[in-house]
């Protein structure tokens, strides 16, 4: 199936709606009214937090998590808690790849960073914060899901979130240990392609698709995780700071290896397209059911922020 930048007109729209819903959820749980169920809820922290968060993003993760559950008819308020979960995670990590021991980035979709706004203790323990809520949103029988399904959903972005998935990708990035093109695609698979994998399969998890389905949800996850990094790495070098909303042209001054470095601009737009051609195929028994996860793939293929 090929697709333009007008195959699906109402893909905008949605992921508006989406983010919102998402946002709802989110300002509840980071509410600056007390809540019941703590007794201490530092102010300087919570607001910290909420900048974080309510600092613009088009929720993509989220997005694909709601969108897949919907692909299997699941619930769609429960799906909205774990997307809402999800969305800590990320923030969390955005907070801290921004600080001056890793990214070291002043800018963050054209705004200062946290740790310029307040300061570096402040955003750690904000990113800290925003991790462990996310467990907190996933746990609280206030979702809706069993016990049993929020279990297994705390193992998966235990892991998507860790050691053997962003945190440890993450780490891989800063030794940068990888000089070749399955070293970097590891580093990426983990660093960025864990969350987006988690995202799809979770919702296909929540929805109680079977085991083949969620398995070929998480391949598609996969595919499009990869993708997403690979605009990222193309964009630092042809955009510039205004554009991206972040400094550019980092990853050339850190003398990073990305795929775009090893073989060129021209061999990563190519790769795109039959990344993007691999993720239609794996939604291909769905229909037209999977028309908006389509075009999320397409998107995340063209974007410039």
């Amino acid at each position: 199936m090929k697709l333009s930048k007008h195959s699906f007109p109402h893909f905008d729209a949605v992921l508006r709606k989406n983010a919102k819903a998402v946002e709802r959820v989110l300002d509840d749980f980071l509410s600056l009214m007390p809540c019941e169920r703590e007794i201490i809820r530092p102010e300087r922290l919570l607001r910290a937090m909420r900048l974080g968060v309510f600092n613009g993003g088009k929720r993509l993760r989220p997005f694909l998590l709601l969108e897949t559950a919907a692909l299997f008819d699941g619930d769609a308020d429960s799906a909205l808690y774990v997307a809402a979960a999800l969305e800590c995670v990320h923030c969390y990590s955005l907070i801290h790849d921004d600080l001056p021991a890793m990214d070291n980035d002043g800018l963050r979709r054209g705004k200062p960073t946290l740790h310029k706004i307040f300061d570096e203790g402040t955003a750690i323990l904000a990113g800290d914060a925003l991790l462990t809520i996310a467990f907190d949103i996933i746990a609280d029988e206030v979702n809706g899901l069993s016990a049993q399904m929020r279990s297994s959903l705390i193992l998966f972005l235990a892991r998507a979130s860790g050691v053997g998935g962003m945190a440890g990708g993450q780490m891989l990035d800063l030794v940068a240990g990888h000089s070749d093109e399955e070293g970097i695609i590891r580093m990426q698979a983990m660093k960025t392609g864990a969350l987006l994998r988690f995202a799809c399969e979770a919702g296909a998890m929540i929805a109680h698709a079977t085991r083949e389905n969620q398995k070929r949800l998480a391949a598609f996850g996969r595919v499009i995780g990869l993708a997403f990094q690979l605009v990222d790495d193309l964009l630092d070098i042809t955009e510039n700071t205004d554009v991206l909303g972040k400094t550019a042209g980092k990853d050339v001054v850190a003398g990073k290896i990305t795929l775009v470095s090893l073989y060129g601009v021209e061999w990563v737009r190519r790769r795109l397209d039959l990344l993007i051609q691999e993720a239609n195929n794996i939604l291909e028994p769905y229909g037209r059911k999977a028309d908006l996860l389509r075009k999320a793939a397409f998107f995340i293929s063209c974007r410039n922020y």
